[in-house]
């Protein structure tokens, strides 16, 4: 084991700074012995003592690929600028990092070890796909067709690569890691990223303002939603479908709805229209008590998980989203899909509440029980940020991190939370 404040050159590849590397890099950089460089493709984000060197994939996928092998081209094509990447750092800069850690998702960490031979990789492993169990097929009553299932399989391409060439791999849930190939669970810790529980946390007196200027807090009945984007993945079509009735029962309601009107993980909504669109030609709420917020600011995220309350988060077997743990730290009372993902974090009636990910009317129906109850549930908040105190919290996951990178690198990385 190497001094305290052994230097070390750590090398980060994700192609969206930071991702799930917002605390892990900076933490690492505040030793000024360390250096790090972050590879990306994003620009205009910088890390404070972190170099930032962007790529550009040479060339996009070719349209004739065949249509199994586009995503394993297009992880080639990031792979291989990497590379290309690497080299400079190494040849002209004389930078070999010791350790690479690595998103392996869009395939940046295929060939490191081979322009890097002696670096140690630890991969962020996301999520493995698969045609049965998780989310693909969800709530289909025809099973998968053989098309798309031999389309999973060859998904997984490169994440077999990135599996069998990194010396260990990080996974946030149990879920997650159970989806995983067996023959790999050996190399795969699961430690989640880790929620800031100082910055996330309540507030009684927040407030959150309306676009039109009028002022909500915790004395208001407000009820939240948030995705990245409004979808079916994440339970939108459920959600605008319970609207009506939970309007009707609690007429004193707010319904504040956060989200883009793009895709992250779903099918296009129909004749090109937005989900968003799509629902509400369906379902017509009372828009006066329902507001669009589109995607806000964090600050306004966190004043809206303060006062909210109750929330909803709905998922399909698919990567929980970071907003839900965020919510449990902020206290809110959460009604979620009863959906692996959720069960792992949420067990119904001690630290939030479940219900079925395609049932509308139970989804009104327990919101409605928790308005009314609201003023005794206070357990149901406290418990939630307990549980994201004691294992999900910056705190408790940061140190875990880096005592895998001591392990992998058997140098102490002089690194603080």
């Amino acid at each position: 084991m190497a001094a305290i404040g052994a230097s070390l050159n750590i090398l980060f590849l994700h192609p969206n700074i930071p991702g799930q590397f917002k605390h892990l890099a900076p933490a690492l950089a505040r030793d000024p012995a360390n250096r790090v460089v972050f590879v990306t493709k994003r620009d205009g984000i910088d890390i404070r003592g972190v170099r930032r060197v962007t790529y550009k994939p040479p060339r996009e996928v070719h349209p004739t690929t065949h249509s199994y092998l586009q995503r394993y081209e297009n992880a080639v094509l990031h792979g291989q600028q990497v590379v290309r990447v690497g080299l400079t750092l190494q040849q002209k800069q004389g930078f070999v990092p010791d350790l690479v850690v690595a998103h392996s998702g869009w395939g940046d960490s295929l060939f490191v070890k081979d322009v890097f031979p002696a670096a140690k990789l630890v991969n962020y492993a996301e999520f493995y796909y698969s045609a049965d169990g998780a989310d693909a097929g969800f709530g289909e009553t025809t099973p998968l067709d053989i098309d798309k299932i031999c389309r999973i399989r060859v998904r997984n391409s490169h994440l077999l690569m990135a599996l069998q060439s990194c010396d260990r791999a990080i996974t946030p849930t149990q879920w997650q890691k159970d989806r995983h190939p067996s023959d790999f669970h050996r190399k795969l810790s699961v430690i989640f990223d880790g929620i800031d529980t100082e910055t996330m946390c309540p507030d009684p007196a927040a407030q959150f303002t309306l676009p039109d200027g009028r002022r909500l807090t915790r004395e208001d009945e407000v009820i939240t939603y948030v995705s990245r984007n409004l979808e079916p993945y994440r339970g939108f079509p459920t959600f605008i479908r319970a609207l009506p009735e939970i309007l009707h029962r609690r007429p004193s309601a707010q319904v504040i709805i956060v989200g883009g009107d793009e895709v992250s993980y779903s099918p296009p909504a129909p004749d090109g229209k937005t989900w968003k669109d799509t629902m509400l030609a369906e379902v017509d709420p009372d828009l006066s008590r329902v507001h669009f917020m589109g995607r806000v600011t964090y600050q306004s995220f966190r004043a809206l998980m303060q006062i909210s309350s109750v929330h909803i988060y709905l998922t399909v077997p698919f990567i929980l989203s970071w907003s839900c743990v965020e919510a449990m730290a902020a206290g809110c009372i959460i009604v979620g899909s009863r959906t692996p993902p959720v069960q792992e974090f949420i067990e119904d009636g001690r630290n939030g509440f479940l219900v079925d990910f395609f049932d509308p009317e139970a989804l009104a129906k327990q919101v409605d029980h928790v308005l009314t109850h609201r003023d005794s549930l206070g357990n149901i908040r406290a418990r939630a940020r307990e549980t994201v105190l004691a294992q999900y919290s910056l705190a408790e996951c940061l140190p875990r991190q880096l005592r895998l990178f001591q392990e992998v690198t058997g140098k102490n990385l002089g690194a603080k939370p």
